[in-house]
């Protein structure tokens, strides 16, 4: 497929731009754990990838009849902080990726499940930031957070940008969906740490994205087929 320099590239932030699932799923267990409600990783990677924490929040309540409070919120993001800060690094390739972007003309933006100020950190700490500012939208903007289309919708039209002339690249089955659901083109990458977790390969190929991909290095040539 042909593609011109109108297309917007929207990016997930978590696990595509960030490596950041293990260190979110990690501290999701131990505060699940500490309350309570016993789950492991492979579990909290299939109910919670790609969701926003709204989504967290009722799963909590509705499966496991756990009502997640304030303390709890604030101990989850001060943890979750702190681990980004001293561990988090961003995916391999893809500053060199915006910059060949850049370089072809393309335009980009974020859209993630993510709560802002944990984007923004994020991006901050592996010297992304200056790469996406301002054009940076969280979950937190819209109604219905990924497995539904609003908030890429909400990007797409914020960037000016018709559905069709978006490509998005997701990490998580909820994501691709949402895209799908948008109308969009989307690439799934799986270059990211938690890739190798059991059955999230399948899980995003069976969703049948328009190209799957593992390393950064190869968007462009994507893009441009």
């Amino acid at each position: 497929m042909a593609q011109t320099a109108r297309q917007l590239i929207i990016f997930d932030c978590d696990g595509v731009l960030v490596d950041s699932e293990p260190i979110s799923v990690d501290v999701l267990v131990d505060a699940l754990g500490a309350a309570g409600v016993s789950i492991d990783s492979d579990e909290a990677y299939r109910r919670f990838l790609g969701r926003s924490l709204g989504a967290v929040i009722e799963t909590a309540r509705d499966e496991f009849g756990l009502e997640i409070d304030e303390a709890f919120l604030l101990k989850l993001r001060t943890d979750l902080y702190a681990r980004f800060r001293r561990d988090l690094q961003p995916i391999p390739g893809v500053a060199t990726a915006l910059d060949d972007l850049q370089t072809k003309g393309f335009s980009w933006c974020v859209a993630s499940s993510s709560q802002r100020e944990r984007i923004e950190l994020s991006l901050t700490v592996t010297g992304l930031i200056d790469r996406f500012v301002p054009n940076i939208f969280s979950a937190s903007m819209v109604k219905h957070g990924k497995p539904a289309p609003d908030l890429f919708l909400y990007a797409a039209g914020q960037m000016q940008r018709d559905p069709k002339d978006c490509i998005v690249i997701e990490d998580s089955p909820a994501g691709i969906e949402a895209a799908q659901a948008a109308g969009m083109t989307v690439f799934a990458f799986t270059g990211g740490s938690h890739a190798g977790t059991a059955g999230h390969r399948d899980a995003v190929t069976r969703l049948k994205p328009d190209a799957v991909f593992d390393a950064m290095a190869e968007l462009l040539h994507l893009i441009a087929k």
